[in-house]
């Protein structure tokens, strides 16, 4: 069953790069043939910073008009609900709670720069599952090359709910 399940994510991790390539394909185009287009990476849009300097995006929900961000978010999302293990916070689901709300800095090669919480679920115990169950999935796929050209960190926000699977909104 779990091969399956690995086999299932693969497939489709597979299935959204070939999206995320077909995607990027027509805007090279079209940028190559207007002479005033501008790099994507030197859009105001594309070229959020931080006092540390490293160029962020952070996506809220499923929705941006870039189709690549949100594909690499929703690819994130599939591997934590299809890899978690709900057993890590099956006994503190049974205290009353709120559902969290985690924002995920992810770093350009995969790697998880921070999980920051900006609700509480009010259960130490199940706050501390979510850091873990994200750190457990480390690393993450690589940034697409022309995400990567674009940002050194994205910042995922989901809300995180738990009752039969744990499921990212």
């Amino acid at each position: 069953m779990e091969a399956t399940r690995q086999e299932a994510v693969r497939r489709e991790t597979s299935r959204l790069e070939e999206l995320q390539r077909q995607a990027a394909q027509p805007k090279a185009e079209e940028a190559g043939s207007r002479p005033d287009a501008l790099p994507a990476a030197r859009t105001p849009l594309a070229q959020p910073t931080t006092s540390s300097g490293a160029r962020r995006r952070t996506l809220f929900g499923r929705t941006d008009p870039n189709i690549e961000l949100v594909l690499y978010a929703e690819a994130w999302r599939r591997k934590i609900e299809l890899n978690m293990t709900f057993d890590l916070v099956r006994a503190a689901l049974k205290q009353p709670r709120t559902d969290p709300m985690v924002t995920v800095a992810l770093r350009s090669d995969g790697s998880v720069e921070s999980v920051t919480f900006v609700r509480s679920s009010g259960v130490p115990q199940i706050d501390e599952a979510v850091r873990r169950i994200v750190h457990s999935q480390a690393p993450y796929q690589a940034f697409p090359e022309s995400l990567a050209r674009e940002f050194d960190v994205i910042e995922i926000r989901r809300t995180w709910i738990f009752d039969t699977a744990v499921r990212l909104y």
